[in-house]
């Protein structure tokens, strides 16, 4: 009989514990249902700002090349006043190497570590390999190319780590309702980061003007200061944004689903939503709930489905196809733009003035490419991504890239016949801009960052970006290898009719990506979210 009320005492217990799994499993639901439901406020501004700057940074540091190579080669380019063709390649592959290397480590480890503990640390590296690049100098053991390299490898790795991050803290911090919007705007940065480096190089360029006349060719000192300030000027926005990275709070996504911490991410959300400092409050229980957690069976049970695996499938290769021919072209902008002669100065090649004029031109010409292009695709991807969606703009934008590669590939030669039709092919070079942006350079970025559960939502994002810079490395070998097949810049046609060919199999990625318009985080993730919380909590004081 002694028995009875033990047993009896063991039901109640279970059941006890039972209530509170399914009372933790509806906080949990409740909560995610309060950042989806948020409204707009002063804290999704913070984390757009703090996470836009970066963006900026990013671009502005590896686009910034883009000018610097030019006058790179006349301080360092010897006896043809220009880099050679592997090492104009090492300064502007060297970055997206570091990407792809700092995109698959900063994913995993945002996802293991933390969001909060890494972000900051990337732009540490920037910062840092930004500043090393400005003060390069020349050794006899080492080339200043070489320390160059090293240097945009290392910041490179930083700018790869700043993807994932920025991405995942915008969009686990966004309202469903606006995520699109908030994300875009992250990514819209890079716009004006690169509009920047066109900017400051057109101001240090007419800095250092009358030095650069007065200078005898190849005006060898005022140019080595000129490239010296266009890059390290690129630290400047970094290091006013690392104090607020480094105090920005950790995503309660992070703090429910892979620390497993129900009490302290509600608390978290509380803060947030409130307008409050984020704080810690060591009296809340720590209750670590029973949730699916990341192993490497795991991950291979979730990405072992088709239903996932195509959703990796297709965000990868999607980044990748957009990648071959955006970085082609951003990277190369300059080349393009000599090859046909467009804005290029006349007269003699080897006086100070054609310097000036070639410098100056680049800057000038970089900076339409922006306005005219970039800059409009991004803020129109803007307005539209949370009501069109994200999938209609991929498709629209690989299809109409396809058309314009082809129509400058193949009418490339009538194009570059006369004036009319060099200014007609850069048009259309704004138009590629335009619909890279108004389309897959920013659907890329975005859908990645919504579509996997938390405890993957870093790591898939981190392998999609770093097989799109994988796209951006193949590119730019393939490019400085092709480009001066049957003389020079002649095989500018062919390499668009390249381009247009991956843009054609964009379109077919893109079909198995999901729309993820107006769907919660969990939603798109594929799993189940009734019952998430499987098991009693343990709990103890913290």
């Amino acid at each position: 009989m002694a028995a009875i009320p033990d047993q009896q005492s063991s039901h109640e217990s279970y059941h006890e514990k039972g209530q509170t799994t399914v009372t933790l499993d509806e906080r949990r639901r409740a909560a995610l249902e309060e950042i989806d439901n948020a409204p707009f406020s002063w804290f999704h501004v913070k984390v757009c700002m703090v996470a836009g700057v970066g963006f900026f940074t990013d671009s502005y540091d590896i686009f910034a090349i883009n000018i610097a190579a030019t006058m790179l080669g006349y301080v360092y380019g010897h006896t043809s006043n220009q880099l050679s063709t592997n090492q104009s390649l090492g300064v502007k592959v060297a970055t997206p190497v570091g990407n792809l290397v700092g995109q698959l480590l900063f994913g995993w480890l945002a996802d293991v570590v933390g969001r909060k503990r890494m972000y900051g640390v990337e732009l540490m590296v920037m910062i840092i390999a930004t500043f090393g690049q400005a003060l390069a100098g020349q050794a006899p053991a080492v080339s200043v190319i070489g320390v160059i390299i090293v240097w945009r490898f290392i910041m490179g790795v930083g700018i790869g780590g700043d993807y994932p991050l920025s991405a995942i803290i915008s969009s686990e911090f966004a309202a469903t309702r606006s995520r699109g919007r908030l994300m875009t705007a992250v990514f819209a940065a890079q716009g004006w980061g690169q509009f920047s480096s066109a900017i400051i190089g057109i101001i240090v360029v007419q800095a250092y003007k009358n030095e650069i006349l007065n200078a005898p060719f190849p005006c060898i000192v005022p140019v080595d200061y000129t490239w010296r300030l266009l890059i390290g000027l690129g630290c400047v926005p970094g290091v006013v944004a690392l104090y607020f990275r480094l105090t920005i709070p950790e995503t309660p996504r992070f703090t429910m689903d892979i620390e497993r911490n129900v009490a302290q991410a509600t608390a978290d959300i509380t803060n947030v939503l409130s307008s409050k400092n984020h704080t810690t409050d060591d009296n809340i229980q720590v209750q670590r709930v029973a949730a699916p957690k990341a192993t490497r069976a795991d991950f291979a049970t979730y990405f072992g489905q088709w239903k996932n695996m195509k959703v990796l499938i297709g965000t990868a290769y999607s980044w990748f196809a957009l990648d071959i021919a955006f970085y082609g072209l951003g990277l190369n902008s300059s080349v393009i733009l000599t090859a046909i002669n467009f804005g290029s100065p006349t007269g003699n090649k080897t006086s100070s003035l054609y310097v000036y004029q070639n410098l100056y031109n680049i800057c000038v010409g970089n900076l339409i490419l922006s306005v005219a292009g970039l800059i409009p695709g991004y803020w129109v991807s803007f307005l539209f991504i949370d009501s069109w969606g994200r999938k209609p703009i991929q498709l629209m934008g690989f299809t109409l890239l396809t058309i314009l590669f082809i129509i400058m590939g193949f009418a490339y030669d009538v194009l570059n016949a006369s004036t009319a039709g060099k200014n007609a092919f850069v048009f259309l070079y704004c138009l590629t801009n335009f619909f890279q942006n108004f389309g897959p350079n920013t659907t890329t970025f975005v859908i990645p960052g919504e579509a996997f559960p938390t405890r993957y939502r870093s790591t898939g994002f981190g392998i999609s970006a770093a097989t799109g810079k994988l796209g951006a490395i193949i590119s730019q070998v393939g490019f400085a290898q092709l480009i001066n097949i049957g003389g020079t810049n002649k095989f500018v046609k062919h390499i668009m009719e390249i381009f247009a060919l991956f843009m054609l199999t964009g379109i077919f990625s893109t079909l198995l990506i999901p729309e993820t318009r107006q769907r919660t985080l969990e939603d798109i993730s594929n799993e189940n979210q009734e019952g998430y919380i499987k098991e009693p909590p343990t709990a103890n004081r913290s």
